[in-house]
């Protein structure tokens, strides 16, 4: 039985460590598997858990990418959701990448991109088709989807984690508060000025090159995934008009891209608000991975 919306978007949007760390039930017809290595950078081998649809498929596919300010996170965090989403017959994976400040800029890029090569290169074992791939993520794991979206067929972007003849493309992309202009990200934000300078190598007086080239949003073109922004106009960490310049320019460039503002939600999302951007998120997704 697929669990109920209300329950999948508690996990998926919970601020709560405890609560997205537990192991979610497993129904039978849902294949389960934590701790599959997919790339090895500086012997840290970083690992996957996938959940996948009984059945030969092929399926489609969803990355998911866990936030925590690029220097914390882990993505145990979105096992109920993948498990979830299996249930509604997509292969859902969640990805630990490097982290700040050991790991800048942008190692979580070369590490996000692999993934996906990953599992184009794995298609035919986990039952995935190689051309409906999609990506989401909240806050920074926002941002690492979003760069995935906008970034494909850039090379110096893609790392050498592995499976090089196979693209790191994504069909679209769900950015849950994910931040897209770091140079705009001072002031409006309680915590970008410590983060920041950890993932990007210093402040934007010391570091603005690296500042613009880490943001999405100076990498839109008309060969941009179709986007779907999910943001609280009460946030305090991403200010609401780094989606609205986001999807601005999208459509601009010709891209599909909406934006699902949430009046008086934070980061983070919860109750009403979790079940309102769930409901959105499965829907941008089965538009465009279940139609072929």
């Amino acid at each position: 039985m697929i669990r109920s919306l209300a329950a999948l978007a508690a996990l998926a949007f919970s601020g709560s460590p405890a609560f997205a760390q537990k192991d979610p039930p497993v129904p039978d017809a849902v294949t389960f598997e934590k701790g599959v290595e997919y790339t090895n950078p500086d012997d840290q081998h970083l690992q996957l858990n996938i959940a996948r649809p009984k059945g030969d498929g092929p399926f489609p596919c969803v990355l998911c990418i866990h936030g925590g300010g690029f220097r914390a996170g882990s993505r145990e965090g979105y096992n109920g959701q993948i498990v979830r989403l299996a249930e509604r017959g997509y292969v859902a994976v969640t990805v630990s990448y490097r982290l700040a400040p050991k790991y800048p800029f942008p190692a979580a890029i070369h590490d996000t991109k692999a993934a996906i090569r990953w599992l184009r290169a794995n298609a035919k074992k986990y039952g995935i088709d190689p051309d409906r791939i999609g990506v989401t993520g909240g806050s920074a794991g926002g941002h690492l989807a979003q760069f995935l979206g906008v970034t494909a067929g850039v090379k110096e972007f893609e790392g050498a984690g592995g499976n090089s003849t196979f693209s790191s493309a994504v069909k679209c992309v769900v950015n849950v508060y994910g931040p897209s202009d770091f140079t705009k990200s001072y002031g409006k934000s309680v915590d970008a000025a410590e983060v920041l300078p950890l993932f990007l190598g210093g402040n934007l007086e010391k570091a603005r090159p690296l500042h613009i080239k880490a943001s999405p949003l100076y990498w839109v073109t008309p060969n941009a995934a179709p986007t779907l922004c999910v943001h609280g106009t009460e946030d305090k960490y991403v200010h609401v008009e780094q989606a609205e310049w986001l999807v601005d320019k999208l459509k601009a460039a010709g891209v599909e891209a909406e934006l699902l503002k949430l009046e008086g939600a934070g980061h983070g999302f919860k109750g009403k608000d979790a079940e309102t951007a769930e409901r959105a998120t499965i829907a941008f997704f089965d538009k465009h991975l279940k139609q072929k």
